[in-house]
């Protein structure tokens, strides 16, 4: 009897490794790690592989939210967490100071610099220092609306699994998909410049092995495995947010909005773009 027992567990394993599970090291709990600088992500390379500016364009956002109004898909369970992410602006922010395209000035904490400029002014009165005069707020030539305006959980799902005399084996999956509308508006003006969409899978899968069966009378030998990986929301809002963004770029230079500098043009001279071309 005791061979069979131990024939059965060597069974299992085996069925294990024949299946597939060859990352069965993430069934062990992860080790606690430090904080450490996101990682560039493929659309990331993309943003700081656009070609060079003939020069930096100011530009502001308001605001770049959530307009999906989504909660978290649990099932039998009412979720009061939201399904992306509530920091888009950040992140476009973020986005945008990492090319030189583009300089964005804060609109979104404007009522804090406010504060503390009045502040500065009322020490400065105090101290009758009229030489050290506070300049006036950079200006924007472009605002960029949207936000994220769809979350779609589910749609697709899927799975493959297997179960011989009590040892068995699946696998499932699941695909989310957010969608993200970018536009650029001439503050002059009021026109829209240019409008971008770009839409993102997040990506979820289960994997679970398992050996259930009775090697005797009244004993019962159980043994499970498996892990979960789920794509970070907030990465893929990232992605999305910066994909939409080299869009809205390349779009800009194929309608004449702004331009890139020649190949031909000296590295080190520097040029300032402010002026933005709006179609007539």
């Amino acid at each position: 009897m005791r061979f069979h027992k131990i024939q059965y567990i060597s069974l299992f394993f085996i069925a294990l490794i024949s299946s597939g599970c060859s990352h069965i090291a993430n069934t062990l709990p992860p080790e606690i790690t430090k904080a450490q600088t996101l990682a560039p992500t493929d659309t990331y390379e993309d943003l700081k592989s656009l070609p060079k500016p003939m020069g930096s364009i100011p530009v502001s956002v308001y605001s770049f939210r959530d307009q999906t109004g989504q909660y978290k898909p649990i099932a039998n369970v009412s979720s009061f967490s939201t399904a992306v992410t509530q920091g888009a602006s950040a992140i476009l922010v973020q986005a945008l100071s990492e090319t030189p395209w583009f300089v964005p000035v804060e609109r979104e904490g404007l009522q804090n610099i406010l504060t503390e400029r009045k502040i500065i002014r009322a020490a400065q009165d105090s101290n009758g220092n009229e030489s050290d005069k506070l300049p006036p707020l950079k200006t924007a030539k472009i605002i960029l609306e949207g936000g994220i305006i769809s979350y779609d959980s589910n749609t697709k799902t899927g799975g493959l699994g297997a179960e011989y005399f009590g040892i068995g084996l699946s696998e499932l999956y699941r695909e989310d998909v957010i969608s993200i509308y970018m536009r650029a508006v001439d503050v002059r003006t009021g026109v829209v410049l240019t409008s971008v969409a770009t839409t993102k899978t997040v990506l979820s899968f289960e994997v679970r092995a398992g050996f259930f069966r009775y090697v005797s009378y009244k004993r019962l030998a159980e043994v499970e495995g498996g892990y979960t990986n789920n794509e970070p929301m907030h990465i893929c809002v990232k992605q999305a947010i910066e994909k939409a963004l080299v869009d809205l770029i390349h779009s800009g230079i194929d309608k004449g909005i702004w331009s890139a500098r020649p190949l031909t043009q000296n590295k080190t001279e520097s040029t300032h773009q402010e002026k933005i071309v709006s179609p007539s």
